[in-house]
């Protein structure tokens, strides 16, 4: 979970810099249990009240479009640990070619400092 508040609090819109694995998959962990929890909720509440469910669905609609931002900056920051481009977020919307996007978010990032930004892991090494 703290790894889930810190990209939401300390780097909700950073796109500069680089980010470990562990960052990326525990934020999009954390994110869809949020998501799941929001919506298992709203589910068993529409089995009570129709217009609870329906407010719970939208409280997880906005917790989407509210996780829009800060899911695409950890993207992008986890790519430039890999040594890639910004521009290649693009691939995880990519029917087929987001298999690479998802190659990309699961193999070791670049050891040291690239162009991006010294190594997150530098300590560890």
């Amino acid at each position: 979970m703290e790894w889930f508040i810190k990209v939401v609090k300390e780097h909700y819109a950073d796109f500069n810099g680089r980010a470990r694995r562990k960052e990326f998959w525990m934020f999009i962990l954390c994110m869809y249990a949020a998501i799941i929890a929001i919506y298992v909720v709203g589910i068993i509440l529409g089995f009570i009240a129709d217009f609870l469910g329906f407010i719970f669905m939208g409280i997880a609609g906005l917790a989407m479009l509210a996780l829009i931002v800060p899911f695409l900056a950890v993207g992008v920051r986890r790519l430039h640990d890999t040594g890639k481009p910004t521009w290649m977020i693009v691939l995880n919307f990519l029917p087929i070619v987001n298999f690479y996007f998802l190659y990309l978010m699961i193999i070791e990032g670049d050891k040291g400092p690239n162009e991006f930004g010294p190594d997150p892991k530098a300590g560890e090494h």
